[in-house]
């Protein structure tokens, strides 16, 4: 048995695309996945599996939601060696000791063209900074989250694939829930 974190990009945010936690972790049961816990409404789910395939889950899930909830949404997997190399390889947490409430993680649903990461620079004038990781871009957002200019469109724009991002404490969480 895997176990595994699922984020889904988009859910409860502005009144759109609302999915309640119970429904979504229904969702899950019902895909025959076991042990499934959720954590915040923003649509983050660890769950067991015997499936070996991260993407065949990404799109299994993806489809079952679509199917019970009418719209489309991404879905990110990611396994507990992968959330703790992110979590250890933090160079604003490690190197500079920036506050975590201004930390964040951009979690990449695949890998982009290394010539997209070359078009990645940041807007002028802004204090927000960020750094390449492995599917995964550090920010440090010293204003806050919902005053940076480096969103998930931003990201998604640049480097051509599907975006999600979790502050540093929901990221913390999931590795603990993926440990428990």
């Amino acid at each position: 048995m895997s176990v595994y974190v699922s984020m889904l990009r988009g859910i409860n945010v502005g009144g759109n695309k609302l999915i309640r936690m119970d429904t979504l972790r229904g969702i899950y049961e019902e895909l025959g996945f076991s042990k499934v816990r959720s954590y915040v409404q923003s649509g983050n789910v660890v769950f067991e599996s015997n499936e070996q395939d991260p993407f065949g889950l990404e799109k299994r899930i993806e489809a079952q939601i679509e199917q019970i909830c009418g719209f489309s949404i991404p879905v990110f997997i990611r396994q507990a060696h992968e959330l703790q190399k992110i979590l250890t390889g933090n160079p604003f947490l490690y190197d500079r000791n920036d506050d975590p409430s201004k930390l964040h993680i951009t979690f990449l649903h695949q890998a982009p063209l290394e010539t997209a990461w070359s078009k990645l620079v940041a807007p002028s004038g802004i204090l927000d900074e960020s750094s390449r990781g492995e599917l995964a871009v550090y920010l440090y957002c010293p204003n806050g989250y919902g005053k940076t200019k480096l969103t998930n469109g931003f990201f998604e724009r640049i480097l051509g694939v599907s975006v999600t991002t979790r502050n540093w404490n929901t990221v913390n969480a999931l590795y603990k829930m993926v440990m428990d």
